[in-house]
């Protein structure tokens, strides 16, 4: 027994050593720490439970036969986060460049098949340097296998990507399809192509930063949802993340106590919007002095600004958040807003998170630059996340809601549940000048002006809507929070059923 005992304390100790000291000093010399120690951060203290510790891989060519280490550049497992279950793995870059073989890639699907079987979020972090080619066609294979179960969770459990070294080639198709991404700056990167790819096949000089780091991917693509400073950042900021995920699509959003009263009036919010309609303000105040102690954690803050997507809570429940921005571009709609607020409403729908919308918007973006790339198409995404979405749906009109954009924006007509419009709420098809400048085209300046006046004075109001039933009530801003958490009762065990279908067909 004694002799078992020391063979298992001797293979342990190689599989915790991983590539060895000299590769985890190189890892610590880049600041970035090993896939072990991220776990530490990750998951609560002593949670950890490891999976495969003592799987190899079965390559014998090009002298691999040779080189064996246990777990095979990759620590999975399951853990806890405040107490509740995930499941991980964690890519190590001191083995073999944290490449992927056959062997490897059967232990992340063993582990996202047990968090499907059970209904538990899955966390990825990735440090990886691609397939390994000495593999050839079956870490290939290795990969499909695991996007084969990222597709099958898709909707079913969180799926979580931490991007903490180099993701490049296919191994990026894996997180694109997972539902959140946080890279780190500096030390993260992905890209299908590398830049020395790029320049051989098109001339271009770029680094690797500028091709597919995380401030290029967080502020141009979306890719990234967010760009950290560090490891130590990014997964502190996964932990705080993960208290607002539901387990799986089967339960309940998370609870959590809360000292802020549900029915807590905010004064401030009846002097908010600005006396001129051209006038910005900022929705984060807004959604701030709505939300619990004032939590919105924000998604893309970099990408599509004119939008502002993430998660709050009221009373201690985990809502989603889309809200304008009229801080930019005026709060309008255009394709990246779109695309972005899209994505998320599915997410939302998907696992149950009721969602709350914040409206103040001058319509879609016009050029032949929007049209030319597709608004048409990109600006249905969101009309048809929302209107296929059968969660609780509250909007709040703010300020402006006109044209097509008053429709996509949650409206009653796409099964909107509860809709409200503050008192500065203008519901109309478009602004009063515009709609006079069409109506009355020919008039002089005055004639314009005079028919503008009587415009908005007939128009500017959110009473001609609510007189039609498209506005549920006109409340006092200061009552806002009261009347989400109201309405969040009230639609607790809100239930209908979109019709039987294999699956929609959303504008892609």
């Amino acid at each position: 027994m004694s002799a078992n005992i020391a063979e298992m304390e001797k293979r342990r100790a190689a599989a915790k050593l991983g590539g060895g000291q000299k590769r985890i000093d190189a890892q610590h010399a880049k600041g970035k720490l090993t896939a072990r120690e991220r776990l530490e951060v990750l998951l609560d203290e002593d949670s950890f439970e490891e999976m495969d510790l003592y799987v190899e891989h079965d390559c014998v060519d090009f002298g691999m036969q040779d080189q064996k280490i246990p777990g095979d550049g990759v620590v999975t497992g399951s853990g806890t986060i405040n107490g509740r279950l995930v499941f991980v793995f964690s890519q190590d870059f001191t083995v073999f460049g944290g490449s992927l073989s056959a062997r490897h890639a059967q232990k992340i699907c063993k582990v996202m098949d047990a968090a499907m079987k059970v209904g538990a979020p899955v966390i990825g972090l990735n440090d990886s340097g691609g397939a390994r080619i000495q593999e050839g066609v079956a870490s290939l294979g290795g990969y499909a296998d695991v996007f084969q179960r990222n597709v099958l969770a898709s909707g079913v459990v969180p799926q979580l990507s931490l991007i903490m070294g180099p993701c490049a080639g296919g191994a990026v198709y894996s997180p694109a399809m997972t539902d959140f991404i946080f890279m780190v700056k500096d030390s993260s990167y992905m890209f299908v192509t590398g830049p020395d790819v790029v320049k051989t096949v098109t001339n271009e000089v770029v680094t690797q930063e500028e091709l597919g780091g995380a401030i290029t991917h967080s502020s141009k693509t979306s890719v990234s949802d967010l760009a950290l400073e560090n490891d130590i950042e990014a997964l502190l900021a996964a932990r705080d993340f993960f208290d607002f995920l539901p387990a799986s699509n089967r339960d309940d959003v998370p609870e959590r106590p809360c000292a802020d009263t549900w029915d807590r009036l905010e004064y401030s919010l009846d002097t908010i919007i600005p006396p001129s309609a051209n006038q910005p303000y900022d929705m984060q105040e807004v959604l701030r002095k709505t939300l619990d102690e004032g939590e919105f954690f924000e998604l893309q803050p970099l990408h599509a600004g004119n939008i502002l997507i993430g998660f709050g809570r009221i009373e201690g429940k985990t809502v989603g958040i889309v809200a304008n921005q009229p801080m930019v571009l005026a709060g309008v709609l255009d394709i990246n807003s779109s695309k972005k607020a899209a994505r998320f409403v599915r997410f939302c729908d998907a696992f149950n998170i009721p969602i709350v919308t914040f409206v103040d918007v001058p319509g879609f973006l016009p050029g032949t630059d929007q049209e030319h790339n597709g608004i048409i198409k990109h600006g249905a995404k969101l009309l048809f996340a929302y209107g296929e979405a059968t969660v609780p749906k509250i909007t709040v009109i703010t300020r402006k809601a006109y044209g097509g954009a008053y429709d996509v924006m949650s409206s009653k007509h796409l099964r909107g549940d509860l809709n409200y419009a503050w008192p500065t709420a203008e519901i109309a098809v478009m602004g009063a000048k515009g709609a006079v400048e069409i109506i009355f085209r020919g008039q002089d300046a005055d004639g314009i002006a005079a028919k503008t006046k009587e415009y908005e004075d007939r128009f500017a109001n959110p009473f001609v809507a609510a007189s039609r039933g498209y506005i549920d009530e006109v409340i006092y801003p200061h009552s806002t929070r009261r009347r989400i958490a109201l309405g969040l009762r009230k639609l607790a065990n809100k239930s209908i059923e979109n019709p039987w279908r294999k699956h929609d067909n959303i504008p892609l």
